[in-house]
């Protein structure tokens, strides 16, 4: 949902940095890979260490990266089969590293199972909620459906929340509690929005075997 109202503000906002990058001669896929590779590096070393705050301030910078490369292809002309391809993988590893990053942490000095275990929950079901998407746009159905936890909503959630956690920190009390509500959160509407996705693609399924079925009156 958050892809509808707020990639076209900051497609907006990020243009003219676009252009500046397009005229240093900088590439829409370098942009892709440093911004995935500073993604990584916050999520992978401040977040297994606690550092909530820090680790999101790293992660900001770079992950509008996945706005700024699609612009710059837009304005040079150079849009691609293998720059899309290129862009929609990164995004998959960046968002392991964010919830790979923070079920490090309660694995091991945040010690909490439970709360590491719904890391990984969030991290597996985002990637399928993706997954769900491409697959069934790859046998040519539309998936017309906006899930209620996409990508977008499932980063903002989190990274929000743990900025804020990493608050603790600096003497903010009880402010911690913020990043369990939010995994609970992610993992609970990631469900709901893979259930969102299944339903239709059954739906489009059985609608477009019907439409090509003998006798049905389509036209080949």
């Amino acid at each position: 949902m958050l892809n509808k109202y707020a990639r076209a503000f900051f497609t907006r906002v990020l243009t003219p940095f676009a252009a500046f990058l397009l005229r240093r001669g900088v590439s829409p896929d370098a942009v892709t890979l440093i911004g995935t590779a500073g993604v990584m590096a916050g999520a992978l070393v401040f977040f297994p260490r606690g550092e909530f705050f820090w680790g999101t301030v790293v992660i900001t910078l770079f992950v509008f990266s996945d706005l700024v490369d699609g612009n710059m292809a837009r304005q040079a002309g150079v849009s691609s089969r293998w720059g899309a391809f290129l862009d929609s993988t990164l995004d998959r590893v960046a968002d392991s590293a964010v919830f790979g990053g923070i079920a490090l942490w309660y694995a091991g000095t945040g010690n909490d199972n439970v709360l590491c275990a719904v890391a990984i929950f969030c991290l597996a079901s985002g990637q399928v909620v993706s997954y769900t998407k491409a697959r069934g746009e790859s046998i040519g159905l539309p998936v017309a459906v906006n899930g209620l936890v996409e990508r977008a909503e499932r980063l903002v959630i989190t990274l929000v929340a743990a900025g804020l956690a990493g608050l603790h920190d600096f003497g903010v009390p009880g402010i911690d509690v913020l990043l369990p509500i939010a995994l609970w959160a992610v993992a609970v509407g990631s469900l709901v929005t893979l259930g969102q996705r299944v339903v239709t693609v059954r739906k489009e399924a059985a609608e477009a075997d019907a439409a090509s079925a003998p006798g049905s009156g389509a036209t080949s």
